[in-house]
């Protein structure tokens, strides 16, 4: 049975990081491709940052390129989220997702994805 699961995340102060991490089961993750997503009170979920399956490529959203990196280590089925520089506008509960998907481009919007965590949560307030 599938099983995505996050942690990492907590109370961090402005300008501080955290690395989110986001363990897989129930399935290889050769093909498929893994998504951090975040649902801020009141507001819809957004694609945060996203991984193709081969790892070669990465989507970020605007506001946090530059700042948010994400990785894969599929030895471990294992998705990372480093996020550094943190404002207040980044608290959120985080979510990772999954999707077969060999193709080179990932798609990093919530519709296109099947699998999904129950997320974590990440404050960041001074």
């Amino acid at each position: 049975q599938w099983q995505l699961v996050e942690s990492g995340g907590g109370l961090v102060q402005p300008g501080g990081s955290l690395r989110l991490s986001c363990l897989i089961s129930g399935f290889t993750l050769d093909y498929y491709a893994i998504g951090w997503f975040r649902q801020a009170p009141g507001k819809e979920r957004e694609g945060v940052s996203c991984i193709s399956s081969s790892a070669s490529f990465t989507n970020h959203a605007d506001s946090v390129k530059g700042r948010f990196t994400i990785s894969r280590d599929d030895a471990k089925k294992t998705v990372y989220l480093q996020m550094n520089n943190l404002n207040p506008e980044d608290t959120a509960v985080y979510f990772c997702a999954a999707v077969y998907d060999a193709t080179d481009d990932p798609i990093c919007v919530p519709s296109h994805y099947d699998y999904w965590g129950r997320g974590t949560q990440v404050t960041v307030s001074s």
